[in-house]
């Protein structure tokens, strides 16, 4: 309910209510504002309880489409034609680790020309082992 209220805001509050109700009133107001936001935390929980004992599983079917509600709060365009089109694969068509660069240059060079295909590493030798020789090294 008080996801967007900050620091700065409460202290401004503060302040304000220091300068309105004076140092000698601020506590007991304080207290108060506590003990009603308790009553109404409180009066909701009940509710909600009662609520789910009368609808009994009836209250699950309810609660899922204001679950699915709440989640368009972080509404983002590219991560729901993503889920939805390639079953929240991010990576999709495979580009991100072309050439093992990260997918800064996509499938070509820097010059615009298919890059050539990496050589698969070779395995270090053993010790005592003689390394391969090249044909093409000639």
């Amino acid at each position: 309910m008080f996801d967007s209220v900050g620091w700065g805001e409460i202290l401004v509050l503060i302040v304000a209510g220091l300068f309105i109700l004076g140092p000698e009133r601020l506590p007991e107001a304080a207290a108060w504002l506590a003990k009603s936001m308790r009553k109404v935390r409180e009066f909701a929980t009940g509710a909600r309880e009662q609520l789910r004992d009368e609808m009994g599983p009836e209250f699950e079917q309810l609660r899922k489409p204001l679950e699915d509600l709440r989640g368009l709060r972080n509404f983002d365009p590219k991560r729901v034609v993503t889920q939805h089109l390639f079953d929240g694969d991010s990576d999709p068509l495979g580009l991100n680790n072309i050439n093992g660069n990260g997918g800064t240059n996509g499938a070509n060079g820097s010059n615009g020309y298919a890059a050539a295909p990496a050589k698969p590493q070779a395995e270090p030798l053993k010790p005592g082992e003689k390394p391969p020789v090249d044909p093409d090294a000639t």
